[in-house]
């Protein structure tokens, strides 16, 4: 897992981290605003969101490679406030298929890390 703290509010890193899926040519599949829903029942609670990641093209490569391996997709970047600080953990794509031992699907895995480090290199700069 890849894991670290952001020099930004939890609201600028995920805009950096919406920045660099755009910039990756990704998509936004959901954005889960957990700290905006728990407001919705009056309780306040620190910053936790999800975007949940992934592309067509990349989808139907993985159900080709290794169709139970479509469970573990869209890919999560979790944003979340602890300790009075901003981290962001993402389980990275060749970490998430490495269970199903096929290697049509290591090779997407490990395509798919260039492309989530260089989102995550967003919230990091």
């Amino acid at each position: 897992m890849k894991l670290f703290i952001s020099a930004y509010s939890a609201e600028e890193t995920v805009n950096k981290l919406l920045a660099g899926i755009e910039a990756e040519n990704m998509r936004v599949v959901a954005h889960i605003n957990g700290q905006a829903n728990a407001a919705k029942i009056g309780k306040e609670v620190p910053a936790d969101q999800i975007l949940e990641i992934f592309r067509p093209d990349f989808a139907v490569r993985v159900w080709e490679a290794c169709k139970p391996a479509g469970h573990d997709i869209p890919i999560r970047i979790h944003i979340y406030e602890e300790d009075e600080k901003v981290k962001v953990a993402c389980r990275l794509p060749s970490e998430v298929f490495e269970p199903f031992k096929t290697p049509a699907l290591d090779g997407i895995g490990q395509e798919l890390d260039t492309i989530f480090n260089n989102i995550l290199q967003h919230a990091m700069d």
